[in-house]
């Protein structure tokens, strides 16, 4: 069988795709990877559709055998990548030869690596995705030491060379549009767009920021919010006034208001934002309905 086999995880290792958007009426959230063009490029570079499913790694640690002849690439920051303990690179398709042990080390900048193999893992798929939703607890399991990954058949056809990593920067500029309760604040854009601090309390659910706190306009400070639907990126803002950016895993209705929503071009940034990484919100829309 063509298989990956789990020697190590480091902090946590998921398989993820492109995620099952279109069942927010089940009360489950869109999943797939948060660096949703790493995992493209990965799939790219070892032939893939990119649709095809890989492992999200969270800081580095994973170390995989390969039970056959395959092709990987790792993608997402630059980062440390060995077969056998010989250096191979990131960000290129790497042959490994049948039981040689692939390892992936800790990024310098940026949270998330994204590894491909040729043929995609073919782990069995929930309502259409193989994607770990963290919230739901939908799709496989967080990988662990001794699992084996099946691998589906590669392509006939070559991926791509070699492409450059970017390097995830320690200030980020989050290009936002005003939320359906935006007017439930004073000053929304400027308050959004002053300096805001990632905090450790983030994860795939969502960014939690630490700031200057929003403060809520008077006719709407003691006011209660039904529950509405959530979309990814939305920036809602819990009763202490630091906002929440949710990500993939998010939940799919919230009771508190919505301020603004993160662009969709803006999200695999957000991916990679580690804790204590600076960020700035920016919207070029000049109403925000105060």
């Amino acid at each position: 069988m063509r298989a990956l086999e789990v020697v190590a995880t480091g902090p946590l290792a998921l398989v993820q795709d492109l995620g099952r958007p279109g069942f927010a009426h089940l009360g489950v959230p869109p999943s797939g990877a948060l660096d949703v063009p790493a995992l493209k490029l990965a799939n790219r570079l070892v032939g893939n559709d990119e649709a095809a499913a890989g492992v999200e790694c969270l800081f580095g640690g994973l170390r995989l055998r390969a039970t056959t002849s395959c092709t990987i690439a790792v993608t997402g920051p630059a980062v440390a990548v060995e077969a056998d303990g010989r250096p191979v690179g990131s960000h290129a398709p790497v042959w490994l030869a049948a039981g040689q042990v692939l390892a992936i080390g800790a990024p310098a900048t940026g949270l998330r690596c994204y590894l491909a193999v040729s043929g995609g893992i073919t782990v069995s798929a929930e309502l259409g995705s193989r994607s770990r939703d963290v919230l739901s607890e939908i799709g496989p399991a967080p990988l662990k030491a001794g699992d084996v990954l099946p691998l589906g058949t590669p392509s006939v056809f070559g991926g791509a060379d070699v492409v450059p990593p970017m390097a995830a920067p320690a200030e980020l500029v989050v290009q936002i549009d005003p939320g359906p309760r935006a007017h439930w604040f004073e000053n929304p854009a400027s308050g959004l767009a002053k300096t805001w601090t990632v905090t450790a309390e983030s994860n795939r659910v969502g960014l939690r920021l630490d700031g200057s706190a929003l403060t809520r306009a008077a006719e709407y400070a003691e006011r209660e919010l039904p529950s509405e639907g959530l979309l990814t990126g939305a920036v809602q803002v819990p009763p202490n006034g630091l906002p929440v950016v949710f990500l993939a895993d998010h939940p799919t209705t919230g009771g508190y208001p919505v301020a603004a929503v993160v662009r969709q071009a803006s999200l695999p940034a957000l991916a990679q934002a580690r804790p204590g990484t600076l960020l700035r919100f920016h919207s070029s829309t000049r109403v925000w309905n105060r």
